[in-house]
């Protein structure tokens, strides 16, 4: 394993730093911003910005590196999160970090395109499974351990910013100074929507109402919880919750799906996420014994959406058209994620805090009766039909960008023989 992870240490490591800073950063914001008393639709268009600029980001992207080359634009993108996020600190006002977050969204999927390249040309067929897992495991605990750097700094003043700020600079070092070889250029990134469509209908509406779901909450949970009363500390334990329990419930819900019509576990799910949020909207709790496990059992339900909404996709897809369809899945939830906090931040604004979950619970319901309705329309398939589950990590915005799809392992293989091989039509 070591002779495996060794050639691919650095970039891991770039990655790993990546995250923290995003996990810090998307924490911070919301809750500086709701002490700064900015409104709930100024925090909601936070998240937009971020997930426009990161979509946008995925379609520029690769012109920027075939004409500046990796290194350099990997350099030169985390360059630029780094000095919007110490502008942040520096500019305490909406619209400077409404315009900054989206810059920080765009260099952000070119830094995961990037890196996701690198570490499919260092993989090998036998290895891409391992190191797509662990780059997987690594941008959830970077997320996660980032957001748990808020309760240990003083949210009134720049030193977090300061902070992340240098988190970022320390990304920008493994990478650089890799020996890894200069891969191939990104793929172009294509979106055709009515051919998403017409493969499968329901992952096509679930991954859109996830999207709204996961960026509404993802985005407006810390809004929530200060709004609610919690402290720093309780929101970032909250935030993270959601994303642990989450990933834990992939896999039990995954081989369910594997053994079963995946829509009846996409309706189960969503329906449970669906009541989960009514009841917070209902109950109001303000105990936080109460109120995090509450929050624990909508995340569970929400956050293992995507990847069964993914296998359903792909069981009806030929495979060569994994990454196709793959990737072009992953751009509809990031559309999802720009729709989902500016509507969250109006209905918070008319009827309080807890109506955010009106709205996830509202995306929950859609998916619940369409994957109902569907599955009287195509027959399901039979479990040797069926594609394998992997699990892929959800959080408000994409994690991982179309680059990292030929990086799992469900991706065509094809054979190592020192020539390079276009790995998919283009998405």
């Amino acid at each position: 394993m070591s002779r495996n992870l060794l050639p691919v240490f650095a970039l891991l490591s770039s990655t790993l730093f990546l995250f923290l800073g995003n996990g810090l950063q998307g924490l911070v914001l919301p809750v500086r911003g709701s002490a700064e008393g900015y409104s709930n639709e100024v925090l909601g268009f936070l998240g937009t910005s971020w997930a426009a600029g990161f979509v946008i980001g995925c379609f520029v992207a690769p012109a920027i590196v075939r004409r500046a080359g990796h290194v350099r634009a990997f350099g030169s993108f985390v360059a630029v999160v780094c000095l919007t996020v110490l502008m942040t600190g520096l500019v305490v006002d909406d619209e400077w970090w409404i315009g900054l977050r989206a810059l920080t969204g765009f260099c952000t999927a070119g830094t995961s395109m990037i890196i996701e390249s690198w570490l499919n040309e260092r993989a090998t067929n036998e290895t891409r499974g391992m190191i797509f897992s662990l780059y997987i495991a690594i941008t959830l605990l970077g997320v996660v351990a980032g957001q748990m750097i808020v309760p240990m700094g003083n949210i009134s003043d720049t030193s977090l910013f300061m902070i992340c700020g240098i988190i970022y600079c320390v990304a920008i070092l493994p990478a650089t100074l890799s020996k890894a070889a200069t891969p191939q250029p990104l793929q172009k990134v294509r979106l055709d929507l009515p051919a998403l469509y017409r493969n499968s209908p329901v992952s096509f509406v679930g991954i859109l109402m996830i999207g709204i779901a996961n960026g509404a909450y993802g985005t407006l949970g810390a809004v929530f919880g200060a709004r609610a009363g919690l402290d720093p500390t309780m929101i970032a334990i909250m935030v993270s919750v959601t994303i642990f329990v989450g990933a834990m419930a992939q896999f039990p819900a995954g081989r369910l799906s594997d053994r079963i019509d995946r829509r009846y576990v996409l309706a189960g799910l969503a329906g449970l996420g669906a009541m989960a949020g009514l009841a917070v909207a209902a109950v109001q709790p303000h105990n936080v014994y109460l109120l995090i496990p509450m929050i624990a059992v909508y995340g569970a339900a929400a956050n293992a959406l995507y990847p069964i909404a993914v296998a359903h996709a792909n069981d009806f897809a030929a495979s060569q058209d994994f990454v196709k369809v793959s990737g072009g899945l992953l751009l509809l939830y990031g559309i999802g994620t720009i729709i989902g906090p500016t509507l969250g931040g109006a209905v918070m604004t008319h009827y309080g805090p807890y109506a955010l979950f009106l709205v996830t619970a509202l995306a929950h319901t859609l998916i619940t009766a369409y994957a109902i309705m569907r599955s009287y329309r195509r027959a399901a398939l039979s479990t040797e039909e069926k594609d394998n589950f992997t699990s892929i990590p959800t959080t408000p915005a994409p994690l991982v960008t179309p680059e990292s799809i030929a990086l799992d392992p469900r991706a065509p293989q094809y054979p190592e023989d020192g020539d390079y091989v276009e790995k998919g039509a283009g998405i």
